[in-house]
């Protein structure tokens, strides 16, 4: 099951909710006020990619703040770190 992000426009909060993909479209109650506006919200993630060419896989993907760069998509050309 995803973890999906809402953000409540009555009381102003974000708040995560797990739900089944056969009620992915649903809009949930908010915990806080029980209001029924919530908006999905898009989310950021990361991901450990396997690679057999040497390369750490528990290093970030290129583009993430944490390592690598814009310049290439995996992290191999010389400006990146």
């Amino acid at each position: 099951m995803p973890v999906y992000e809402y953000y409540c426009p009555d009381c102003d909060i974000k708040f995560e909710k797990l739900v089944p993909l056969s009620r992915a479209q649903e809009q949930p109650p908010c915990p806080n006020c029980g209001g029924g506006k919530a908006q999905k919200l898009l989310s950021t993630f990361a991901s450990v990619r396997s690679s057999g060419n040497g390369v750490d896989a528990s290093a970030p993907s290129a583009g993430f703040s944490g390592g690598g760069c814009a310049s290439c998509s995996g992290g191999h050309c010389s400006t990146c770190h």
